[in-house]
């Protein structure tokens, strides 16, 4: 493949061609179909308060969260991409509180799709970077049911994700390997920029929400606070940390230079054992990481190996650069087995008791 010349469409051909017989063109076509989708997506967003898209809406989506008004449009550019391009027999998006079938089922909708179609949405009047993530799976020979969309996401076969900031990118891997595209928008195509992405095992970034620390366990506690005390603590060295609150901005800074991006269980809600959406956002970035030499973990094991039993279901995820994700977890295993190791945190004592 050539890089800067070689399109996405010619990409996938060889790509399905080589690892996906199956499936045949069929997924090929769908990757192309969410790549319109993204297009439309992303003109949207370009044109931002000039097509009177910002702000927030009265209604809720199943989550309790208040929707924006572009949250909604990018919600129905994928349903209608999907619904007319007879590929899919079904989708299932966040915004949505069931997934909603394809009838009649068109002859060839052999995939399931799942969706967030604008992640990082709080962003968008701030004019800071959001994106789209997406999952595919095989559909079942009949009617789809709900659980046929609850399949572990080893069982993918593709996710990625578009971000939305100084260019368009599509991200994608179909299970051979991590690839960037970048939208060429004189001429409309989606070009490959950057091949075979490989996140380094090692990194000095890391990405959390500090704002929710007092909720933290223990054993993100003491990551956390080992990675604050750089050079004069056990790590040896400093760290930086970043947050913009978009997950597909945040894990494409990770794809692109390392790190480890971390939206932990917290006691914040106990209602919630995670923040983030295990069908929408987990299992697709947890392939893209993967297939880019990254790890993916809850702290208590891999992402990708999670039985869904919910299709809106919320899980803790711990993401990026193999040797911290895997620091994370061994901390989480210390400190279930009663071994972690004490740690100096100006609030909080070993295993979170409140220092007098």
């Amino acid at each position: 493949m050539h890089l800067g010349r070689t399109t996405l469409s010619k990409f996938l051909i060889q790509q399905v061609r080589e690892h996906h017989a199956e499936e045949g063109a069929g997924l090929a076509a769908l990757l192309v179909d969410i790549a319109a989708a993204v297009k439309a997506i992303s003109a949207m967003t370009a044109k931002g308060a000039l097509a009177g898209i910002l702000g927030s809406l009265e209604s809720q989506n199943v989550q309790g969260e208040t929707q924006k008004k572009l949250d909604v449009l990018s919600d129905r550019a994928f349903i209608n991409t999907f619904q007319l391009g007879g590929l899919v027999a079904g989708l299932a998006s966040e915004e949505n509180d069931d997934p909603i079938a394809v009838e009649p089922r068109p002859a060839g909708a052999d995939f399931l799709t799942l969706f967030d179609p604008l992640d990082g949405s709080s962003n968008i009047d701030v004019n800071v970077s959001v994106g789209s993530i997406f999952s595919v799976v095989r559909a079942p020979k009949g009617k789809p049911s709900l659980q046929d969309y609850l399949v572990p996401g080893d069982q993918q076969l593709a996710a990625g994700y578009a971000i939305y900031g100084p260019s368009t990118m599509l991200v994608l891997t179909v299970g051979q390997g991590t690839h960037g595209f970048t939208l060429d928008r004189e001429v409309g195509n989606f070009i490959l920029t950057h091949p075979n992405i490989q996140i380094p095992a090692a990194t000095s970034e890391f990405a959390i929400n500090t704002s929710n620390e007092r909720f933290w366990e223990p054993p993100v506690q003491r990551y956390v606070e080992e990675c604050k005390a750089g050079k004069t603590g056990v790590r040896g060295r400093d760290f930086n940390m970043r947050w913009i609150a978009s997950m597909v901005a945040d894990v494409h800074r990770i794809l692109m230079r390392g790190g480890v991006f971390m939206y932990p269980k917290d006691t914040k809600d106990p209602s919630k054992p995670g923040r983030l959406r295990l069908m929408y956002e987990a299992n697709p970035m947890s392939m893209v990481i993967e297939q880019a030499g990254g790890a993916a973990s809850t702290g208590r094991g891999r992402i990708l190996e999670v039985k869904p039993e919910q299709i809106h279901q919320r899980i803790p995820v711990i993401v990026g650069s193999r040797e911290e994700v895997e620091r994370v977890a061994k901390y989480h295993d210390e400190y279930d087995k009663g071994e972690d190791k004490a740690y100096s945190s100006p609030l909080f004592k070993e295993r979170s008791l409140f220092q007098s």
